[in-house]
């Protein structure tokens, strides 16, 4: 097995304990929150094969869009999950605030807006949310109101630790790979490995997952990531999937022990807990992401030989 950066904490404090009960109306306000913010990207930036061009990144105080141009000037959104405001800074120094707090979406899409006004950055976007069932338009909706801060400050730990093995992960690879990157649509971290294989067309019944579907998949992928549960998942669980999925996949051996084939979602899981219960979390993390990998990989014939590379450990601090 490779061994994990030393860089990446085991420490418990990296990996805490955070049950989807526990903050599932919170996730789900967050999850608008980040929409909103997410579509500020997606009218700004170029487009972007499979969609990189829209999605949010890992930061060192939470998640943030990066720099978007706007003119002749840029500027960037970040959610700071510390002292737990969005943050929005102009390439000519201005900057402003946002307090997040327990609020709904449509109050704090109205703060968000004004606030872009205030700085002369004028953006318009589509005010209804993809990839839920029963969507309310941003500006209508009451009924997602709750942050909590604790939780969330929890919930972007987690993001970091597992971004930084998903990081090391992505190094073993030499072929076309997204960016770890975090899509606001499924509110999920993940990150994509292609075998350079174009895929057959899907033809989704939503015209406008459709059109998502249509150009997240146009190739062959293998793809891993973090996402806090829903429905029958119900706890934040880490997955793996290939599609178009090969025959025999969901009858590969992988790694932990733990980690199991989810018939009716048709992708590998391995619940949160698990990986935080284990010696070290790290390496759990690294195994899942490397053995299910592999289970896509040779079901589906990849050129391992040419797409892959040794995953060398990073010396760093202590």
């Amino acid at each position: 097995m490779n061994a994990v950066s030393k860089t990446v904490s085991d420490a418990p404090e990296c990996w805490p304990e955070l049950h989807l009960d526990s903050w599932k109306d919170t996730c789900a306000t967050l999850h608008m929150w980040t929409q909103i913010v997410g579509k500020v990207r997606l009218a700004l930036s170029p487009p972007v094969n499979h969609w990189w061009n829209v999605t949010l990144y890992v930061s060192s105080r939470g998640l943030t869009t990066s720099p978007m141009p706007y003119g002749a000037r840029a500027f960037e959104i970040e959610f700071d999950f510390i002292d737990h405001q969005l943050v929005i800074r102009v390439s000519d120094g201005a900057a402003k605030t946002i307090k997040l707090a327990p609020k709904s979406v449509a109050d704090f899409y109205r703060e968000l807006m004004a606030t872009l006004r205030d700085l002369a950055l004028e953006v318009k976007i589509w005010k209804m949310p993809v990839e839920i069932a029963d969507p309310i338009p941003f500006d209508q909706d009451r009924q997602h109101a709750s942050y909590d801060a604790v939780a969330v400050g929890k919930f972007w730990k987690i993001l970091l630790s597992t971004d930084a093995v998903f990081k090391q992960f992505r190094s073993g690879f030499v072929g076309k790979s997204s960016p770890v990157h975090f899509f606001w649509g499924s509110f999920d971290l993940a990150v994509t490995r292609f075998s350079g294989r174009r895929a057959p067309a899907r033809n989704d019944p939503d015209p406008v997952l459709r059109k998502i579907m249509r150009e997240a998949y146009s190739h062959e992928v293998i793809s891993a990531g973090l996402w806090p549960g829903s429905g029958d998942v119900k706890d934040m669980a880490y997955y793996c999937y290939a599609a178009p999925e090969p025959q025999g996949f969901s009858k590969q051996k992988v790694r932990p022990a733990a980690a199991s084939y989810a018939q009716g979602l048709g992708e590998f899981l391995l619940m949160y807990d698990d990986i935080r219960r284990s010696s070290s979390p790290s390496a759990a993390l690294l195994e899942f992401l490397q053995s299910t990998y592999e289970a896509g990989a040779t079901a589906g014939h990849w050129d391992r030989e040419e797409l892959e590379a040794p995953l060398e450990p990073v010396s760093g601090a202590a």
